[in-house]
């Protein structure tokens, strides 16, 4: 095994209570690196097809790329499992500290199989493994039951994934909270987690990760931080993080208002970093050898929701949560996602099923609850719900918890119609109806609804280049190759496992030169868009076996009949003949049949249909 890798997964069984290694076959780091790539083949290959995902079979996967927990800037972690929330592939993204520990600890991944008879936690010591009970725990919000063990184990180092009420409930879009204001959160990674009984996994290690060549890494790794130091980008996001997109998003008309019935919203500087840093912020903070300093840390001082901490409220959030609900306090913004992240919910579909709610109270497809009014603007009646949702101790709330595409169905009628998702999964932040590629962007994600596997909305509506030539926005030709492109690289930059922002300064170049010098294996920049094509035909294998219907690249209907009422794309709605011209040439030059599916000649192509299967091995 090269430098850099620790060489093993541990495995837990919670049935037994016992844990093994696995060593890391060469083939699977040759062909798939880490992070993604790892979580993808083990997904693929632990799994029988149809798996339940809150069955005991469905494994719970932490991963870590070769340059975590080492000095190279902005590396993350990422939770790879089968979401209860669409059925198909998950993983989600974490920074923070929690990641690097478990390469101290000695290991690439960890896998977590099984189901506990009870409350556990799991306490991974270097080599000692240790599965403790948790009914003391269970109860505890996030935030706290990580203080908690902490206080337990007398160390308030060590690092700490944990879910809240959320997640123990069984709420389909709960998330694992990964140390504080860090968080694995789309798709329902923490119901899998609560499924499986397991509040927490604490982990401390000692062990270092070891460079192959020194003096060629830490040049690398100047190289990396002079790229962000350089990038226009980087240094917006340094200013104020992700809040400026709010106001970015109103001026373009992707702001979602009102669930999405509407691209701008007439307060949206209150939500922006015009907002935030008059009422939240006090100063700047940083994940884990990251020079970027993204995080705004605060504390709401003045008003009705004074008196608690806060971080930034990133773009999704402070849209899903504020102006798509007509909320334009942001203290009230940072509120609600403080209880969402104290309880265990995702902020983006929760934002996504409140937003659902107020629409099917306005519409009267929902009785408001006594002394509730379900309407836009209403900041208790978003309070009520989150809570009702995370504590699923009523009616309205077991529908919502279900996400929108269930809670639609259970309504019936025409409730589909202001259901705003993609295969199940709430869509993000960016309405798409002046952005044709970046609906085409939602419609082919690998996850369902997701602006995290290409985004091309910034260069459409601004008229940036694409290969050298202005990018159209409302052009549907040209859109597939330039959406493939992204998608390729980012998935092939998921291995590593980087964050997005720290790919808005380094260069395909750099991530190359620092792999070669930690591993000592020889790395270049134009094998990650092959290993990403390589990683986003096995995501559709194993979509297609778990049930996916190609029939379901699509968007919500909103979308394709709600032209826009406001904004520079005023009018403009999806066409029907648009999407399917979109999606067969994405199909085509994917390399896959009319039905969406992958041909034989294309796995043999990208390296998918040869790869051998890995096999569980308790030792």
């Amino acid at each position: 095994m090269p430098k850099a890798y620790m060489g093993k997964f541990l495995f837990v069984d919670l049935n037994s209570r016992t844990s093994w290694t696995q060593e890391v076959p060469e083939w699977m780091r040759l062909n798939l690196m880490g992070g993604k790539g790892f979580g993808a083949k083990l997904l693929t290959d632990l799994i029988p097809a149809g798996c339940d995902p809150f069955g005991p079979e469905n494994p719970l996967m932490v991963m870590t790329g070769p340059l975590t927990g080492t000095s190279a800037p902005s590396m993350r972690g990422c939770v790879v499992t089968k979401s209860p929330l669409t059925g198909t592939f998950l993983d989600s993204y974490f920074g923070g500290y929690f990641s690097p520990e478990i390469k101290y600890a000695g290991y690439d991944g960890l896998i977590i199989l099984g189901q506990a008879q009870e409350p556990v936690y799991l306490w991974i010591d270097d080599e000692t493994i240790e599965v403790r009970p948790a009914k003391h725990l269970w109860g505890q919000d996030a935030l706290e039951a990580n203080e908690s063990i902490k206080t337990e184990l007398k160390d308030q180092t060590v690092k700490i994934l944990s879910i809240g009420p959320a997640g123990e409930n069984g709420v389909l879009y709960s998330l694992i909270s990964c140390e504080y204001n860090r968080q694995a959160g789309r798709g329902g990674a923490g119901a899998v987690m609560g499924s499986k009984q397991l509040k927490a996994i604490a982990v401390r290690g000692s062990q270092t990760v070891t460079i192959q060549d020194s003096d060629a890494f830490r040049r690398a790794v100047l190289q990396a931080n002079t790229e962000l130091e350089q990038s226009e980008d980087v240094q917006a996001m340094r200013d104020g993080g992700t809040a400026p997109a709010v106001d970015f998003a109103n001026e373009t008309g992707l702001l979602p208002c009102r669930n999405f019935q509407d691209g701008t919203f007439e307060q949206a500087s209150n939500l922006s970093d015009v907002g935030q840093s008059k009422h939240l912020w006090l100063s700047s903070a940083a994940c884990m050898g990251c020079p970027i300093r993204c995080s705004k840390m605060g504390a709401v001082r003045t008003g009705k929701y004074a008196g608690f901490i806060t971080d930034i409220v990133e773009y999704e959030s402070a849209a899903l949560m504020g102006s798509n609900l007509g909320i334009a306090d942001v203290r009230a913004v940072a509120h609600l996602v403080k209880l969402c992240d104290r309880f265990g919910m995702d902020s983006m579909s929760t934002g996504g099923v409140i937003g659902f709610a107020m629409e099917a109270g306005e519409r009267g497809f929902i009785e408001s609850p006594n002394g509730i009014t379900l309407e836009f603007g209403n900041v208790q009646a978003a309070e009520y719900l989150i809570r009702s949702i995370a504590f699923v101790d009523n009616d309205l709330g077991k529908i919502l918890a279900q996400g929108v595409k269930r809670a639609a169905a259970a309504l019936g009628g025409d409730a589909s119609a202001f259901a705003q998702h993609v295969k199940g999964l709430e869509s993000p932040a960016w309405g798409p109806r002046g952005a044709a590629g970046t609906g085409l962007a939602f419609m082919t994600a690998d996850r369902g609804g997701c602006h995290q596997r290409g985004l091309p909305a910034p260069l459409e509506v601004t008229g940036g280049e694409w290969e050298g030539k202005p990018v159209q926005a409302l052009a549907v030709e040209g859109k597939a190759a330039m959406l493939i492109s992204m998608q390729n690289y980012l998935a092939g930059t998921d291995t590593l496992v980087k964050c997005d922002f720290g790919g808005f300064g380094i260069q395909p170049e750099t991530y190359a030169a620092l792999l070669t010098a930690a591993t000592g294996e020889t790395h270049f920049a134009e094998e990650f868009d092959q290993l990403g094509e390589r990683i986003w035909n096995l995501t559709r294998q194993f979509n297609l076996r778990e049930g996916l219907d190609p029939a379901d690249d699509t968007l919500p209907k909103r979308f394709i009949q709600d032209p826009l009422p406001s904004g520079p794309f005023k009018g403009h709605h999806f066409s029907v003949q648009d999407m399917a011209y979109m999606v067969k040439d994405y199909y085509a030059l994917r390399g896959w049949d009319e039905t969406g599916q992958p041909t034989t000649e294309t796995l043999k192509q990208v390296g998918v249909q040869d790869l051998p299967v890995f096999e569980k091995k308790r030792h």
